[in-house]
């Protein structure tokens, strides 16, 4: 009798932890959407993005445009949905996509190691690095890193110029400010609140020494670091594969040579 009970008590238990992992589960084993089906679904692609000429900015009229902009919209017609543009804090962009509130980082945004374990990227498609912004006047006084520990010196918060800043060797004395846009590092310097801006060489050499930057130059030969940019998307997502694919095909019909073209921009992808 014992046996017989101990048996049917077995088989109950049984019988329990299995509903308990087909809740868990989802119920049913119902598979999780896919970001392209999510995306599918609802007809739209939703990107974040920050002001940062030549990537994604406002022209004169009021239009969103820019290199990122014009190539995303590119890929969104062949993926059949259509890209929905949001402005975000640049130092919340991982929150933004773990929360689903976006579904790319699609800006310009550099790759590194310590990124890739937060997000999963698409294939670097453009050459950048890190270069030093400061009025012409102070064009004699600042030709070196060392000459740099002296100033006042500005970056994004958030962005790969800090963590060069604040890390490297020499400039981690220095007086730094993060400051909320690449936008407004190069304003501050301009302004002379500011000695020094770390900023991108594509936003750099679109924006310094015109219009309202005229006062500005970039020191030539000092590079800080190199860097590749790429599309941030959620960890596990699917769309990656994707975008590469469709990139591909950009490359090989030339639409992509010529965007970088119309855009000074140098694609760190084979285009022969």
């Amino acid at each position: 009798m014992r046996k017989r009970i101990s048996v049917v008590v077995a088989l109950v238990l049984a019988l329990c932890l299995a509903v308990s992992l087909s809740a868990c589960s989802g119920g049913g084993g119902e598979e999780a959407v896919s970001d392209f089906e999510k995306i599918t679904e609802s007809g739209k692609l939703v990107i974040g993005i920050t002001d940062y000429e030549p990537m994604n900015y406002y022209d004169e009229s009021g239009e969103l445009t820019g290199f990122d902009t014009e190539y995303a919209t590119l890929v969104c017609e062949e993926l059949g949905v259509e890209p929905e543009f949001i402005e975000i804090d640049w130092d919340n962009k991982e929150i933004e996509l773990d929360a689903g509130n976006i579904d790319a980082i699609w800006n310009g945004m550099t790759y590194t190691e310590e990124r890739d374990e937060n997000m999963d990227f698409s294939n670097p498609y453009v050459h950048n690095e890190l270069v030093v912004v400061v009025r012409s006047d102070d064009a004699e006084k600042y030709k070196a890193k060392e000459d740099l520990v002296s100033a006042n010196i500005v970056a994004e918060g958030g962005s790969t110029a800090e963590d060069v800043v604040v890390k490297d060797d020499i400039l981690k004395d220095a007086k730094f400010t993060p400051v909320d846009s690449l936008v407004n590092s190069l304003m501050e310097v301009s302004a002379g609140t500011a000695d020094v801006s770390v900023v991108d060489s594509v936003m750099a050499e679109e924006l310094v020494g015109k219009g309202a930057y005229q006062n500005l130059v970039i020191i030539p030969g000092l590079s800080l670091n190199t860097e590749l940019l790429a599309i941030g998307f959620r960890t596990g997502s699917d769309l990656p594969a994707k975008v590469n694919e469709i990139t591909q095909t950009l490359i090989e019909n030339g639409m992509l040579p010529a965007l970088a073209e119309k855009y000074g921009l140098n694609l760190a992808i084979d285009t022969e």
